[in-house]
């Protein structure tokens, strides 16, 4: 797949989660906007309704005090001239004697009609008997016209701890919230026209800025003039309550989040399987190229040996002898360079430890490693300064990490610099040994040393065929060092030169 279409679909696919995360959050933001909205009608509701019931309240206690007297002045007849049910006239009545009296008249309506507006004794009882009930009616009017008067008047001179207790108040309250469907804890207060607090509940705070969590009702509103009291009721957890309701969203948005990351995930596995194909690909060019050079040179010489005058002169058959030993034994070095591949899929590497000096092996590497240095005019120095050099490794892949941090001084040695190498070593805390390699070369860029320990990786300036690699030396380098417990790290600067820093422990004694 080309690199333009993987990046087509990275952005519209990027472009498809970013819209369903919003249209998600913002689903969510106007759920959490309306359960908030809900919550405020709801207590707004139950406040009214507590203020209603004590306001019920307060007119029930004069009701019931001026009942008795209502009571006591109240008539005894009840019921004067009630129709009957089966048609006619019935009287109930109280004689003067105290005697209950129930008569009923049957008959004719026409000659009930008379009786009613005759002059006899029962029509003239009759009206009596209406007159009393007018006159009952108009006193018991009175009665209550004065009952509403003192509820009017003398109210909102009770103490308002009489009108209002606070246990009432917070039972009315908890019932109202339970009717609306908040079952919330609450904190509230009762304050006067002042501000003054009359009494509140022990967790009640309040705190500047908290407006949207407080809620204020008036209490008894009917009051003449303006020393009104407010109840003032808020809750701890509202915000919990308000996003508990709404946890059924977090599923959906957190599957999203998980296939946001996986679909993350998958472009940076696609983009760095794409970069590993380029650079298998460059290895295998790389590979090609290098094995072509000791074939072709193997192969000419076997031709020159065909030739018999070239077999009559000792000279040459010396000169053909040490070419193919030389060519084979740098085509024997390019195919361990690939047999190393093969250690990169091992979790571990087989590895043969034993204890060596490494001021001894540095030394023999760096005398070893003189000539070639020497060859491209550059020299090289050892300062091994460490008074304690004895480490478990394994000596052939110690020395072959040495020997690759120095090849590749050579292979990037600068053109219009002698190349100057140095190699120390020194103690260091923690019972560690430092080894650094250092040298004048073109040096690396910074966006490139995060990677050049990375397999098959190569910089653009040595990606070039005039520059021999697979971009396997310096992750064989990260690797061994790893193995033997130690860490390398690396600092550069462009045309200055690289410097490489291997640590690794100390044999314990």
């Amino acid at each position: 797949m080309k690199k333009s279409t993987i990046w087509i679909l990275t952005i519209l696919m990027a472009l498809t989660f970013m819209g369903l995360l919003y249209v998600e959050i913002m689903y969510m933001k106007n759920m959490v906007r309306m359960r908030y909205e809900q919550f405020a009608d709801g207590v707004k509701r139950s406040l009214y309704m507590v203020s209603s019931r004590l306001e019920q309240d307060e007119a029930r206690f004069f009701l019931e005090e001026g009942v008795d007297h209502i009571e006591s002045s109240s008539l005894y007849a009840q019921y004067l001239g009630e129709a009957s049910p089966q048609g006619g006239i019935r009287y109930i009545f109280t004689t003067t004697g105290g005697l209950k009296a129930n008569l009923t008249i049957t008959g004719d309506a026409t000659d009930i009609n008379r009786l009613r507006n005759g002059n006899n004794a029962i029509s003239s009882h009759y009206q009596s008997a209406q007159q009393a009930w007018h006159r009952r009616y108009l006193h018991q009017k009175g009665l209550i016209d004065d009952v509403i008067i003192n509820i009017i008047s003398q109210s909102s001179r009770r103490p308002f701890i009489e009108r209002a207790d606070s246990a009432v108040v917070r039972d009315y309250l908890r019932q109202a919230l339970d009717t609306m469907g908040l079952k919330v804890p609450f904190e509230y207060e009762v304050v006067n026209s002042a501000g003054s607090p009359i009494y509140r509940s022990h967790g009640f705070r309040t705190s500047v800025g908290d407006n949207e969590n407080l809620f204020t009702q008036v209490l008894f509103p009917g009051d003449p003039g303006v020393g009104h009291c407010y109840l003032k009721v808020v809750f701890p957890t509202k915000k919990g309550y308000i996003y508990q309701s709404i946890s059924f969203m977090l599923p959906a948005f957190a599957f999203t989040i998980i296939l946001l990351i996986i679909f993350a995930f998958t472009i940076i596995v696609a983009f760095r399987q794409k970069r590993l194909t380029e650079m298998k690909n460059d290895f295998i060019n790389n590979m090609t190229h290098e094995f072509k050079t000791p074939i072709s040179s193997i192969s000419l010489a076997a031709q020159m040996l065909n030739d018999g005058a070239v077999r009559k002169s000792p000279v040459m058959l010396q000169q053909i002898s040490t070419v193919i030993n030389d060519e084979t034994k740098r085509l024997r070095f390019q195919v361990e360079k690939v047999l190393q591949m093969s250690m990169f899929d091992r979790q571990r590497a087989t590895l043969r430890l034993q204890d060596v000096d490494a001021n001894a092996a540095i030394s023999n590497i760096v005398n070893t490693f003189k000539l070639k240095v020497e060859k491209y005019g550059g020299k090289i120095s050892a300062n091994l300064d460490a008074m304690d050099s004895i480490v478990n490794v394994d000596e052939m892949h110690f020395t072959n990490v040495i020997f690759n941090l120095l090849d590749n001084a050579v292979k990037y040695r600068r053109e219009d610099e002698p190349l100057s190498l140095t190699v120390t070593s020194q103690d260091i805390p923690n019972n560690k040994l430092q080894i650094t390699v250092e040298d004048n070369g073109i040096g690396i860029k910074k966006e490139d040393l995060k990677k050049i320990f990375e397999k098959f990786y190569r910089v653009s300036t040595g990606n070039r065929h005039d520059v021999k690699g697979f971009g396997l030396g310096l992750a064989y380098v990260k690797k061994m060092i790893g193995e033997l417990g130690g860490d390398i790290t690396v600092e550069s600067e462009i045309n200055v030169g690289t410097k490489f820093i291997i640590t690794i422990p100390l044999t314990k004694n």
